[in-house]
């Protein structure tokens, strides 16, 4: 049976503990296909700036705030790059899911799982 999510913060979790097929709900289905139809090239560009950006988050989190003057800056011209190539829906959710699962490595796990169904409000993944 496929695990539900609706969030970004329940996608990470479900990709973090290696869920075997995924069904995403609502307006996160469209910025999930949005990642996973991103080519190689551009998203190769794309997940440098969201990894960029997720640990200027983390090191602003970590330090209860106090590297944010350094860590904004950084994170909003890389998370430019992202979001000329994914739009900024996608972007900003591709952001939460990696901090939601713990690092940017979860967005490639969420490019390989094969899409087995697919409807006007959701979006069924397997793992492969």
């Amino acid at each position: 049976m496929a695990r539900k999510v609706k969030t970004e913060k329940e996608l990470g979790e479900a990709l973090k503990s290696g869920a075997d097929e995924i069904e995403i709900e609502g307006d996160l289905a469209k910025k999930t296909i949005r990642i996973r139809a991103t080519g190689q090239v551009a998203w190769a560009i794309a997940f440098g700036a969201i990894g960029i950006a997720a640990f200027a988050t983390y090191a602003t989190l970590g330090t209860g705030g106090t590297a944010g003057p350094v860590a904004a800056p950084a994170a909003g011209f890389t998370a430019a790059a992202a979001v000329g190539i994914l739009g900024i829906p996608a972007t900003t959710s591709a952001i939460a899911i990696a901090i939601a699962a713990g690092g940017v490595g979860a967005l490639t796990t969420l490019r390989k799982y094969k899409e087995i169904s697919r409807t006007a409000n959701s979006i069924t993944l397997k793992k492969r």
